[in-house]
């Protein structure tokens, strides 16, 4: 891991609240990701999520009626993904350390996880396990802080890693390169419940000082009960911006 293994490997001890607060991702986004495959490949049909948490992304691939092998380092969040998805393989491993064989998917997608890694080593990975005209799909799911009301709850709550790092380019090293990237705008709606649980399922906030945390949660309270575009509200529109970065073996 590049970051620290306490907080990459906390995400289990807030299991529940990582699966009821973390929003999906927008069909659209999925769409354009296999667009991006190589036109002369077969369409894919088995299909790798690195770092699955407890499937949100690996929901989505489903969906579309993919074969998907999920890999996930924690044992309590791929415990997790097996009860949500039964139909996924769910592998332990890391980007450091795919449990593949060489060339042996067309896409591999990474979803708010890619700064956890090693890029030099997984970018190696990601070679080796790639099939030819195969992709590396590296998505985050940034929220609008144009609006104002998201603006303040970032005040609130702090970015975490993976708003810091979604919000650039992604590094990756070689014999991968940079070939795409899209956004796509959308709104998850969320309960007073899952906003707090989006909070409560953050690294930093999980291995957070409880008195610490106690303080946080008391001003996002504040924030919801008062902020003029949200008072009075049993459900919150949460306007988000997610970022997809295709990568390829560079020609």
């Amino acid at each position: 891991m590049a970051r620290s293994s306490e907080h990459a490997l906390s995400f289990g001890r807030a299991v529940g609240d990582y699966d009821r607060g973390r929003p999906s991702y927008p069909a659209e986004a999925v769409e354009w990701i296999l667009e991006q495959i190589d036109p002369a490949h077969p369409a894919p049909t088995r299909v790798v999520d690195l770092g699955a948490g407890t499937g949100k992304f690996t929901a989505a691939l489903v969906d579309r009626g993919l074969t998907v092998v999920a890999v996930e380092p924690d044992a309590l969040m791929r415990e997790r993904l097996t009860q949500n998805l039964p139909t996924v393989s769910a592998l332990e491993g890391s980007g450091e350390k795919l449990p593949l064989d060489d060339t042996s998917v067309a896409l591999i997608t990474v979803a708010q996880a890619w700064h956890w890694v090693d890029v030099a080593a997984t970018s190696l990975e990601v070679a080796r396990v790639l099939e030819q005209g195969g992709a590396l799909a590296l998505v985050w799911n940034i929220r609008d802080s144009e609006v104002d009301w998201v603006a303040r709850l970032g005040e609130v709550i702090g970015a975490s890693e993976a708003e810091k790092y979604g919000s650039q380019a992604p590094p990756v090293g070689p014999p991968l390169e940079r070939q795409a990237y899209r956004e796509f705008r959308w709104v998850a709606e969320m309960s007073r419940e899952q906003l707090f649980a989006m909070v409560t399922s953050r690294s930093y906030v999980i291995t957070m000082a409880e008195a610490e945390r106690d303080v946080m949660l008391a001003r996002l309270g504040k924030l919801l009960d008062e902020h003029p575009d949200l008072a009075g509200r049993t459900g919150y529109p949460v306007p988000y911006v997610t970022r997809v970065t295709i990568a390829r073996i560079a020609a």
